[in-house]
This record gives structure tokens, C-alpha cells and sequence, in this order.
């Protein structure tokens, strides 16, 4: 008999397969399952204890896993809106520089290129209530006579967790609108400004229409990154001060490495999974509405 030989691009992905199936999909499925389980890491043979739904409804019936949800809604939804606003302005004035436009977007790029843990470290020296810079700013300008707990009051210290975010990653937004800036055809720039259109008038109606599938493409990538926000957290307040500034991860990474309740941490995570999925498909279909109305335009 003729043995029957693999397609050669099966066999040249073969390999990749395997690999994607070891480190993404065999975890995915095991985490999966362990969370429909009592599994605790001090106890490894509790994966076998299958409890259906449990930790599901225990923590639909958590009040402190819905604030940690709620702050982590609160905290995407104010960092993207900033992100968005503060991005759209930077990749403006960028734009208009005529020299030296390289270098300013070379420079606009640095604070993306840093580690979350380095930038967590870095705004907690800033917002010390004792030797931050913040604090000695201030008083050195006589805007306040004392130190400002900036990472001890509950309220402040999310506005400082926000702070850090915004400075990280406004450059994601000014990078990608930037680019969309650049595809912006002149032909109705320039019929807009012969027919007399204000420069409000010509952005508003020409310009954002166009840059509108860059700002939702951006959205959407950092819709999943903020929403699975740890590291600054973890770095500067831990989740403190009294669970204020405690969010979905920094939760779930206490529930199952702490208290050691690793399926009701996973429990945890496939829900935040949800959290971000629904925020890319919002986005997503966002960019596919926008870019059917240049079609249409067209």
C-alpha cells in the first residue's frame, strides 16, 4: 500500500502548533477547568473536586469583587478618555512642526518603552508623601504647607495609579493618530480651506473622520492592556490603601497566590477576560462603523 504523505505546510507549522498548544491552549484549558473546581495550591489533589459553578456565584454574590470590578471600569474608562484626548492633542501640535519632527517623535515614544514595574517605581518616589517630588514641588512653590498623602488616601491614591497610566501610554494614542494624520488625503483640506471653512470647521468634518479608525484601533489595544492592569498597581499601592485602589487582577493575584484559592482566582480571571472582550468587540465595531462612513464618503 501507498502510504498517503502530510501536506509540507502542515508539516512546516507542525512544530509551531505544538508549541502554541503547550504554552497557550493546554494552560487555557486547564485554568478553565480548574475554575468549575475547589482547586487550592496548597492542595493539588483538589483539582479534582468538582464543584460546578460555585466560585462563579460566590463571586457574583462578592461585594469587594464588584468594587475591584467597578474601579477597574472606572479606572479604563478615565485613563482611555485621557489617553484618547491628551494623544489626539500631542499628534496635532507634532504634526504642525515642520523641523525636527523626527526627533519630537522619537521622544514622544520614550515612556512607552518603559516597563510597568519601572514606571510603578518611578511614580511611587513622585507621589511619597515624605521625600516624593510631588510634594516637595508643591511646597516649594507655597501651594500647600504640608505633605499630600498621595498613595495613603484612598481617593488620591487612583488618582495617581491614573496619573501613571496616562503618562505611560498617552504616547500609544499620539503615535497611531499621528500615522493617521499622515494618510489624511489634502485634496479636501485644501478644497475646505478655498471654500472658506474654519480650521475647526476642517478638522471636525474632513480631518477626524479620517483619524477616527486609528483612535479606535488604539482604544481597543489599550482596552485590553488596562484591563488587565497589575503592575503599577501592585508596585505603588498594592492594592491599598484598605482595598481603595484594588482592582480585578491585583485581586485575583491575591486570591490565588495569597489566600492559595487558585480556581476561585481563575473564576476571577475569566471574567475580566469577559470585561476586556467586551470592550474590543465595542471598539471594533466602532472602527467598522467609522470606516464605513469614509466609504461611503468616498
Amino acid at each position: 500500500m501507498r502510504r498517503s504523505k502530510l501536506p509540507e505546510w502542515f508539516v512546516l507549522l507542525l512544530p509551531a502548533f505544538i508549541i502554541l498548544a503547550a504554552v497557550v491552549l493546554i494552560p487555557l484549558v486547564l485554568s478553565f477547568y480548574s475554575s468549575f473546581t475547589a482547586y487550592r495550591l496548597t492542595r493539588p489533589d483538589s483539582i479534582n473536586n468538582w464543584i460546578g459553578f460555585r466560585n462563579y456565584v460566590r463571586l457574583f454574590e462578592d461585594a469587594g469583587f464588584w468594587w475591584a470590578f467597578g474601579r477597574t471600569v472606572f479606572l479604563l474608562t478615565i485613563a482611555l478618555n485621557l489617553e484618547m484626548l491628551l494623544g489626539l492633542g500631542l499628534a496635532l501640535l507634532v504634526n504642525k512642526v515642520t523641523w525636527g519632527q523626527r526627533g519630537l517623535r522619537t521622544i514622544m515614544m520614550f515612556p512607552m518603552m518603559f516597563s510597568p514595574v519601572l514606571v510603578g517605581f518611578q511614580f511611587k518616589f513622585i507621589f511619597n508623601d515624605n521625600i516624593g517630588l510631588m510634594n516637595n514641588a508643591l511646597q516649594s512653590l507655597g501651594l500647600t504647607d504640608q505633605a499630600i498623602p498621595w498613595l495613603v488616601d484612598g481617593g488620591l491614591a487612583m488618582f495617581s495609579i491614573i496619573f501613571a497610566e496616562v503618562w505611560m501610554s498617552t504616547s500609544v494614542f499620539a503615535i497611531l493618530i499621528l500615522a493617521g494624520l499622515f494618510a489624511v488625503p489634502q485634496d479636501p483640506l485644501e478644497a475646505a480651506k478655498v471654500d472658506g471653512c474654519t480650521p475647526w470647521q476642517t478638522f471636525r468634518h474632513i480631518t477626524l473622520p479620517f483619524i477616527m479608525p486609528f483612535i479606535y484601533i488604539a482604544l481597543a489595544i489599550r482596552s485590553l492592556d488596562v484591563a488587565r492592569a497589575y503592575d503599577i498597581v501592585k508596585i505603588m499601592t498594592n492594592g491599598g490603601p484598605a482595598n481603595r485602589t484594588e482592582l480585578i487582577w491585583t485581586q485575583l493575584a491575591r486570591t490565588g497566590y495569597v489566600d492559595a484559592k487558585m480556581g476561585l482566582a481563575n473564576a476571577m480571571g475569566y471574567i475580566s477576560i469577559f470585561l476586556a472582550i467586551f470592550f474590543t468587540v465595542y471598539f471594533f465595531r466602532k472602527l467598522n462603523a467609522s470606516r464605513q462612513i469614509l466609504g461611503m464618503a468616498d
